[in-house]
C-alpha cells in the first residue's frame, strides 16, 4: 500500500492553501465563539492534518479496491443517524459513537467519491449505457433520501451536485448531459413555482419560509430574512479593513447576537466584519485557489479514479463554498452549509483532511510532462 515517492512531487501549494484557510477558520471562531470551541477547532485541525499527511502516503488505487466497502460504510452512517440520531434544533443530524458526537454526511460525501471514483473507472467503456447510468443514479438515491429525511436539504443539494460532477467527469456523454439540462431547467422551475405557493407539500414549512424570506427580505426581516439581513450590513460594515479582530463593538455580530451561532453557517459575516473587504477577498481567493489546485491534479492524474477523486473535492469545496458565501451575502436562501476548512465543525473539517489526503497521493502519481 505504501510506495516511494518523490519528495519533490508533493504538492506543498495544496497543503498551505488549506492549512492558510483553517488558520483564518481558527480566529474566526475564536472569535464568534468562547475558547473551548476554537480549542476543538485546533484538536481537528491537529487530527485532520494527521489523516492528510497518512492517507497522502497511501497508493488510492489499492484503497479504492474496497470501493464497496466504502459504500456500505457511508450508508450504514446515514442509517445510524436515521434510526438513533440525535435531534438538535428540530434535525437529526448528528451520532455519538465511543463518547465523539459527530456529523456522518459530512463523511459520507468523501466516502461516496471513493466509491464513484473506482466505480465509474471500472465500468468507463460503457458508461454511457443505460444499464450503468441507471446503477450509477440508483446506488446514490438512498444517500440523498436519508440526508433528506434528517432533514438536510442543502447537504442533499451538495450532495446531488457533487454526484452530477463525478458522473462528468467520469465521461458521460454530452448529448445525455444536454438532454438532462433540457429536462431539469424547466422542472426545476416548475417546481419553484410550487413550492412558493401557500398550501405546496413539497418541502418543509420553514424550508419554504427561507425561500419567501429571500425572495420578500422585507417582509421577513424581522424572522427567517433577520440572520441574512444582519450578516450583509455586518460585511458592509466592515468596509475595506475590518473593525479588528475580535472587536469589542457592541453593535458588532458576536457581540450584539444578531446571528446565531454565527461560528458555523454565518462565519463569512464575521470574517468580513472584522476584516473588511481585504480579509473576505483572501478568503475567497483562497477558496478560488484550492479548487484549482485540485482541478490541476484532477487534470494530471494517473488514472479516470484518480481524475474523479480530484475533480469531486474540488467540485465539493468549490460548490459548498460558493453556497456558504452565496448565503451570507444574501445571493441565495439560506441554506446553512459549513465554509469548507473556515466554519466550526470538527467532523468537516476532518473529513475535508481525509479528502484532501487523497488528492495529494493522486497528485504524488500524476503523469509528468516534460
Amino acid at each position: 500500500m505504501l510506495k516511494q515517492y518523490k519528495i519533490r512531487n508533493y504538492d506543498f501549494k495544496l497543503v498551505i492553501l488549506v492549512v492558510a484557510l483553517t488558520f483564518i477558520g481558527i480566529f474566526a471562531v475564536g472569535s464568534a465563539a468562547d475558547e473551548s470551541l476554537q480549542r476543538t477547532q485546533i484538536m481537528g485541525f491537529i487530527f485532520g492534518s494527521f489523516l492528510m499527511l497518512v492517507i497522502s502516503l497511501f497508493d488510492y488505487s489499492v484503497l479504492l479496491k474496497l470501493y464497496w466497502l466504502s459504500y456500505i460504510g457511508s450508508i450504514g452512517l446515514l442509517l445510524l443517524v436515521y434510526v438513533f440520531g440525535e435531534t438538535t434544533s428540530g434535525a437529526q443530524r448528528w451520532i455519538t459513537l465511543l463518547g465523539i458526537r459527530f456529523q456522518p454526511s459530512e463523511l459520507a460525501k468523501i466516502l461516496l467519491i471513493l466509491f464513484y471514483a473506482q466505480f465509474i473507472m471500472k465500468h468507463r467503456e460503457k458508461l454511457n449505457t443505460f444499464k450503468n447510468i441507471g446503477l450509477c443514479c440508483l446506488f446514490i438515491l438512498p444517500s440523498l433520501y436519508f440526508i433528506y429525511k434528517q432533514p438536510n436539504l442543502s447537504t442533499t443539494i451538495v450532495v446531488a451536485v457533487m454526484f452530477f460532477g463525478l458522473m462528468f467527469v467520469g465521461g458521460v456523454s454530452w448529448k445525455l448531459v444536454t438532454g438532462i439540462l433540457a429536462v431539469f431547467i424547466p422542472t426545476a422551475i416548475i417546481l419553484f413555482t410550487i413550492i412558493i405557493q401557500p398550501d405546496q407539500t413539497l418541502i418543509k414549512d420553514y424550508q419554504q419560509a427561507r425561500i419567501l424570506a429571500f425572495l420578500y427580505p422585507d417582509k421577513y426581516a424581522n424572522a427567517e430574512a433577520y440572520q441574512q439581513l444582519n450578516s450583509i450590513m455586518a460585511i458592509g460594515s466592515g468596509q475595506l479593513y475590518g473593525k479588528g479582530y475580535k472587536t469589542n463593538e457592541i453593535s458588532s455580530v458576536k457581540n450584539g447576537n444578531f446571528i446565531s451561532e454565527p461560528q458555523t453557517d454565518f462565519i463569512f459575516a464575521v470574517i468580513g466584519e472584522e476584516f473588511g473587504f481585504v480579509g473576505s477577498c483572501v478568503v475567497i481567493v483562497l477558496l478560488v485557489l484550492v479548487t484549482l489546485e485540485c482541478i490541476f491534479i484532477a487534470h494530471r492524474a494517473k488514472d479516470l479514479a484518480g481524475s474523479i477523486i480530484a475533480a469531486g473535492m474540488a467540485g465539493l469545496i468549490g460548490f459548498q463554498g460558493f453556497l456558504n458565501i452565496g448565503v451570507t451575502t444574501m445571493l441565495l436562501p439560506n441554506t446553512g452549509v459549513t465554509l469548507p476548512f473556515v466554519s466550526y465543525g470538527l467532523t468537516s473539517l476532518v473529513s475535508l483532511y481525509i479528502g484532501i489526503g487523497f488528492v495529494l497521493n493522486v497528485g504524488l502519481q500524476c503523469k509528468k510532462y516534460y
